[in-house]
Order: C-alpha cells, then sequence, then structure tokens
C-alpha cells in the first residue's frame, strides 16, 4: 500500500505543479520577470491563482481583447483536468487591490468599462 496517497498530499503535488507551470508561463511572457508573483487562495472546490505583475507589463498577460489570458486559462484547464483539480485564475496589476482583478467568470472575460 505504499502507492497510495492522501487526498491532501495529492492537493498539494496538484497546486505545486500548477504554481510553476503558470510562473513559468507568465515570467516568459512579461519584461520585468522578477515582479510576477502567484499568490494561491484556496476555495471550497478550488484553488485560486492570484497573477501579479508589473503595471507595465499587465497587457502582455492580458494580450489584446484578453487573448493571451483566455490562453493561460484553457492552459489551467487542460491541466486542471489532469491533475483532477479546479484552478482559477485571476491577473492582478501589481500594487492594485485584489477586487480590481481580471478574472473571469463563468467564461466571460472581465467587465470592460469606458
Amino acid at each position: 500500500m505504499s502507492d497510495s496517497s492522501s487526498p491532501q498530499s495529492d492537493h498539494n503535488v496538484a497546486v505545486s505543479e500548477m504554481l510553476v507551470l503558470m510562473t513559468e508561463i507568465t515570467r516568459a511572457l512579461v519584461d520585468d520577470a522578477d515582479a510576477v508573483k502567484i499568490e494561491v487562495l484556496n476555495d471550497q472546490e478550488s484553488t485560486i491563482l492570484r497573477v501579479h505583475v508589473a503595471s507595465g507589463d499587465i497587457g502582455k498577460v492580458i494580450g489584446k481583447q484578453g487573448r493571451t489570458a483566455r490562453s493561460l486559462r484553457t492552459i489551467l484547464g487542460a491541466a486542471s483536468m489532469k491533475l483532477q483539480h479546479r484552478f482559477t485564475l485571476d491577473i492582478v496589476e501589481a500594487g492594485r487591490p485584489h477586487n480590481e482583478s481580471h478574472h473571469e467568470h463563468n467564461g466571460n472575460s472581465h467587465d470592460e468599462q469606458d
């Protein structure tokens, strides 16, 4: 029975693997890679990865019409299925409160108000 692992251990491995994946991808997209920080927030049934980037790099991570952010979320979703754990991605400009994050709800992009 040495092959069995606890659900908590599996959860920790999934979070750790996803954290490494999203950190590497995000750092490859931005100019200020040292400013990339990912905060892990455990929700009831999922884990939120809140990506903090320098203010000058927020556009690079979101992309035109949110395409890059949507692609990041697609990768996150595919990896989530493999790891059998649900993840959500928030993108936050460094220094901004989390309530101003660029977060998708139910697959729709964040509100763009002019």
